[in-house]
């Protein structure tokens, strides 16, 4: 009961963050990788307070939203400690939400425990399929960012600093990071759940580029 409402009372704080954020790193998203990472610690034997935790303050600390990450972490810290979350436990999941993110595929070589392993699965899945594509385009408008041009080119080997730079379409976004997640996944079961993912955003832009050339 006690991790039940810890969880509650950190989903009541995070809610009231996050309510109404306009990139698609909104209190919705949240809710969605936390299901998604309590049903893969389920499949994978993680420790399913610690996965929902993290998977709860994720964004309270990813540099997209906030100004100061170091502020935000010791924010974070202070939240956990005063709904009564154990030293250890907390100390787990901050070195997850400082190591899950993306960051234009810099963080990829990252050594993470099983529970870093799963929160992150479950935020990037929410990045793939139908979800994945809508994000995308709320993202790009909340950045200015078009939808497509023939002429933008694909970015490779990006700093952290170009990924961030909002520069590029919501197109070239699929190639610069949804396409990539699908091969990038932990776990056995993300993996698998990545394929139907993967499969539908091949499909959308199969459908994109032949209305933008008017064949269908």
């Amino acid at each position: 009961m006690k991790e039940e409402k810890i969880l509650q009372e950190v989903a009541t704080y995070v809610e009231r963050k996050l309510s109404g954020e306009g990139s698609g790193h909104d209190w919705w998203h949240i809710v969605r990788v936390r299901k998604l990472a309590e049903k893969l610690a389920l499949a994978e034997g993680g420790d399913s307070f610690i996965c929902q935790l993290a998977a709860l303050v994720h964004d309270l600390v990813d540099d997209k939203l906030v100004a100061d990450e170091g502020l935000a972490l010791a924010e974070v810290r202070d939240l956990l400690t005063r709904v009564g979350v154990a030293a250890n436990q907390t100390d787990q999941v901050l070195t997850i939400i400082q190591s899950i993110s993306y960051k234009g595929g810099n963080q990829n070589h990252l050594d993470l425990t099983l529970e870093g392993q799963i929160v992150q699965d479950a935020d990037r899945l929410d990045a793939m399929g139908a979800i994945g594509v809508a994000r995308t385009m709320a993202y790009s408008g909340h950045h200015q960012r078009i939808i497509h041009d023939p002429e933008v080119a694909v970015r490779q080997n990006m700093t952290l600093d170009q990924y961030r730079s909002h520069q590029g379409t919501a197109i070239t976004h699929f190639y610069e990071k949804l396409l990539l997640l699908k091969d990038l996944m932990n776990t056995k079961t993300a993996q698998e759940l990545a394929k139907g993912r993967h499969a539908f955003l091949e499909a959308y832009l199969d459908q994109f580029f032949a209305e933008w050339d008017g064949q269908r």
